[in-house]
């Protein structure tokens, strides 16, 4: 499953990103170290990109929330 399709996903439709704003944030993510990809196949024996949580993450995985950003906190996270 591609990353933009989990993310739909996993909010129940409320979340739908475009590759044009996916990737740029990938490899943000990737060069603040937190997170870290390797290359691999895919079910169809494609060359893949595989993105996994770093250690880092896990220190900093709670959203910066500011009031009155019209988003909420899923209850999942809380």
């Amino acid at each position: 499953m591609g990353v933009a399709q989990r993310i739909q996903q996993v909010s129940m439709d409320v979340l739908q990103v475009g590759q044009g704003s996916l990737y740029p944030a990938l490899h943000r993510l990737e060069y603040k170290g937190w997170i870290s990809s390797d290359w691999g196949s895919s079910e169809n024996n494609r060359r893949a990109k595989y993105y996994a949580l770093t250690a880092m993450a896990g220190s900093n995985s709670k959203p910066n929330w500011r009031r009155g950003s019209g988003f909420r906190r899923p209850s999942a996270w809380c």
